[in-house]
């Protein structure tokens, strides 16, 4: 099993890459954790206050459910992976199951700050993108899909986002194998990627083959 972390700051294109990676590969060989399934669940806590929770630090994470989880798939076994809602900041009832695959992407914005986690990973990506870019991405997101203003936006980008991606994603850059510049655009670098993936596979197929000659 390879295991490939890809970070990024929010909207830098890290969705793109990954769905690129999936389509140069055959289908069942790639599995997804997205990072953002592994969100504290907070049904605790009254609704009006949920608006108010930072989900751009690594405290926000449920890390050691995603390691577990990580740990049965290298093992050979089947995961029930979270869901949460971003409408509600609660997680969800529902799960998805996650079979053990050749390749497992875990991808998110805070994927390479863990330790623990980043011990694991055998490619490590980051995938970077201009600040003016991602912030008109993040307008468009979630404006259509959570619901929100452009003014509620851009009023979390100045007072959450900007500073959680200065303090905690930008120095987590330095522990990636491979930066993607330009985000999900670059096909140079992504084609690269997807290259090395393919070597890989083809190596731990033909050791697999040589061990089962060999007995």
């Amino acid at each position: 099993m390879l295991i490939i972390g890809i970070a990024g700051g929010t909207g830098s294109g890290k969705t793109t890459v990954v769905n690129k990676i999936i389509a140069s590969l055959p289908a069942g060989e790639v599995a997804v954790m997205p990072q953002d399934s592994y969100y504290k669940d907070s049904s605790h806590i009254p609704p009006a206050e949920r608006s108010k929770i930072n989900f751009d630090e690594p405290a926000a994470i449920e890390w050691s459910l995603l390691v577990e989880q990580l740990k049965q798939l290298k093992e050979g076994k089947s995961i029930e992976m979270p869901t949460y809602s971003y409408l509600t900041c609660t997680r969800q009832a529902e799960t998805v199951t996650v079979k053990p695959a050749d390749v497992v992407i875990v991808e998110g914005i805070l994927v390479l700050t863990d330790p623990v986690l980043r011990s694991m990973l055998d490619v490590k990506v980051f995938v970077d993108a201009d600040a003016d870019d991602r912030l008109i991405r993040v307008i468009a997101r979630d404006c259509i899909e959570r619901g929100r203003t452009p003014q509620i936006v851009i009023d979390r980008y100045a007072d959450v986002l900007k500073p959680m991606h200065c303090q905690y994603i930008e120095p987590s850059k330095r522990y990636a194998d491979l930066i993607v510049p330009q985000g999900g655009s670059n096909t140079v670098a992504i084609n690269l990627l997807t290259d090395y993936i393919e070597s890989r596979l083809r190596r731990g197929g033909r050791r697999d083959d040589e061990s089962c000659q060999a007995e």
